[in-house]
């Protein structure tokens, strides 16, 4: 079968060697930093070779596959060379594709793309139909190819897991909206990001479906698809996909219409109106029943870590946001409170323009509480204005600030626009440390 090396001994490394292994490939798992006990526990068990804090280079340039890792960017050198000695190099996504025939729902875009994966998954497992839900969450879609058999697949995918992509198609993909995210990885040129998650699309044939957002010029102005194209839109009524009428959701398709008002729907906000048009729309293509969606919309309960009310301490709300890991999801979240706010931001800043939080921030934030090393960006760009400016090194002390800076009635958000990685692991980490320091207090 020939030699496959997977670069990465996380969540999707460690599912792509397996699957590896089950189609007979000669498996070899490398990691340059340490690999976690749960997964080496795995590779062990299923004799699977592997080394962590190294590379073994020459064997990378001997293997008839590479499966990297999404976190590993094109750009290092190793990557470059390997490209010129033309070994092939894919993302664990493609890799798994080529061993299913189950039909593929894609979601990606810069914001909401795991509550939508989510949300696609709760209306096909309410319609009883057999599916894994993968990508960016739960267990990793080559894991899941290799043990069981799914009809569905529901994919949240990342600009670099479509990097890594060659044949990989799904039946519907859904593109949410592109803003700035993630640069530092693609020559901070926003066009190249743009082109990264247009390729979503790059392999659909005219019987698959591409569901996306017209009011998104980076978009609309991008769009080159041989998929049908079912757009979604709050601001223009659309003859086929979705539109909001009146506080109305309304979704042709077929000739078919189907409505549903917005006060009813479980995730509220603009940007969660956008959500549950694309999958409202994915779902009555796979000609899912009306009711059955209506009430699946109403009954989603949200992801954790997205807009979380934690708890009330002496009438002060605090919030975990930890997900929003870019400047806009951020600007979502400051856009739906609707108390005075201390906000908690910081983290690993990929180049971000804050600017666009302004006037949010002049309207409802009466304190900023600068989280971790790497704040001199926002404090350049809040620190004209009327608002109190602290600093953190810890989230026990992020939390203890605000609450002392709080009174009863406002809410503290933890919404930090930025990356995790320098105090914590990631953002599900960075959340629950939120969650303890508030259940603290």
């Amino acid at each position: 079968m020939g030699k496959v090396v997977v670069l990465g001994g996380g969540e999707s490394g460690c599912g792509a060697a397996l699957l590896a292994q089950q189609k007979g490939f000669e498996v070899f798992l490398s990691d340059i930093g340490k690999i976690k006990e749960k997964y080496k526990n795995v590779l062990k068990h299923n004799a699977i070779e592997w080394e962590e804090e190294k590379h073994s280079e020459k064997r990378f340039f001997e293997a008839d596959i590479i499966v990297k890792s999404p976190g590993i960017p094109d750009t290092i050198p190793l990557i470059q060379d390997l490209k010129k000695a033309s070994v092939p190099i894919i993302s664990e996504i493609e890799f798994a594709a080529r061993y299913t025939d189950a039909k593929i729902i894609g979601i990606t875009g810069s914001n909401g793309k795991t509550t939508t994966t989510l949300l696609v998954g709760h209306l096909l497992k309410k319609a009883g139909l057999n599916l894994g839900i993968a990508g960016n969450v739960g267990d990793s879609f080559a894991l899941q190819v290799a043990n069981e058999s799914h009809d569905f697949y529901v994919l949240e995918l990342s600009s670099f897991q479509l990097d890594g992509i060659d044949n990989f198609k799904p039946h519907i993909a859904i593109l949410l909206n592109i803003t700035p995210d993630h640069l530092d990885r693609y020559a901070n040129k926003m066009e190249n990001y743009i082109q990264s998650k247009m390729r979503i699309t790059m392999n659909q044939t005219s019987e698959d479906f591409l569901i996306y957002c017209s009011d998104d010029n980076n978009i609309t102005m991008n769009l080159k698809t041989q998929a049908q194209c079912l757009p979604f839109s709050i601001k223009e009524n659309q003859e086929q996909g979705a539109c909001l009428n009146n506080d109305e959701i309304e979704i042709n398709i077929n000739q078919e219409s189907f409505n549903m008002n917005i006060q009813q729907l479980a995730l509220q906000g603009k940007h969660n109106i956008y959500n549950s048009m694309a999958a409202a729309i994915s779902a009555r293509i796979l000609d899912l029943n009306k009711d059955l969606i209506r009430e699946s919309l109403i009954d989603f309960k949200n992801v954790e870590h997205r807009l979380e009310r934690v708890i009330k301490v002496h009438g002060i709300e605090f919030i975990n946001d930890s997900k929003a890991t870019n400047v806009n999801s951020t600007w979502y979240a400051l856009e739906s409170m609707t108390k005075d706010t201390i906000w908690i931001v910081g983290g690993v800043d990929k180049g971000n323009d804050y600017s666009s939080l302004i006037p949010l921030v002049n309207q409802k934030v009466k304190a900023i509480v600068c989280l971790g090393e790497n704040v001199d960006s926002i404090k350049a760009a809040f620190e004209n204005l009327d608002v109190d400016m602290l600093f953190a090194s810890s989230m026990e002390e992020a939390v203890n600030q605000s609450y002392e800076h709080a009174t009863k009635g406002d809410a503290v958000l933890l919404s930090p626009a930025c990356a995790s990685f320098d105090l914590f692991e990631n953002y599900e980490h960075r959340g629950y440390e939120f969650k303890l320091s508030v259940r603290s207090l």
